[in-house]
C-alpha cells in the first residue's frame, strides 16, 4: 500500500470523526467548526486524490472549494450572530 493510500485513508477516517461533532457538538459553534474542518480534509482529499490518479486539476477545484468553505464558514458565523447576513457591526446592537 502506498503512502497516498494510506493518506487518503487517514483522512476518512478523520472526516468521519468529525462527522460525529457536527451529529453530536454541544453548541452550534462547535458545529460550524466541525463543518469547517469537514470542508479542509475534503481540499486534502481532493488533492492526494489529483495527485494519486495524476488529475493536476483537481488542485484548482481543491483551491475553489478552499475559498468557498472559507467565504460560507463566515457567512453562517455572521449570521449566527448578528442573525443577518446583511447587518453591519453598527447595526446589529439597534
Amino acid at each position: 500500500m502506498s503512502m497516498f493510500a494510506v493518506a487518503a485513508i487517514a483522512l476518512l477516517v478523520s472526516l468521519g470523526l468529525v462527522l460525529v461533532r457536527v451529529l453530536k457538538g454541544p453548541t452550534i459553534f462547535d458545529r460550524v467548526i466541525a463543518g469547517n474542518s469537514i470542508g479542509t480534509l475534503s481540499v486534502l482529499l481532493l488533492a492526494v486524490m489529483g495527485y494519486v490518479f495524476g488529475r493536476p486539476e483537481f488542485i484548482d477545484l481543491a483551491i475553489t472549494y478552499a475559498l468557498l468553505n472559507v467565504i460560507g464558514t463566515i457567512a453562517v458565523l455572521k449570521f449566527f450572530r448578528y442573525g443577518d447576513l446583511g447587518a453591519g457591526e453598527d447595526e446589529a446592537g439597534s
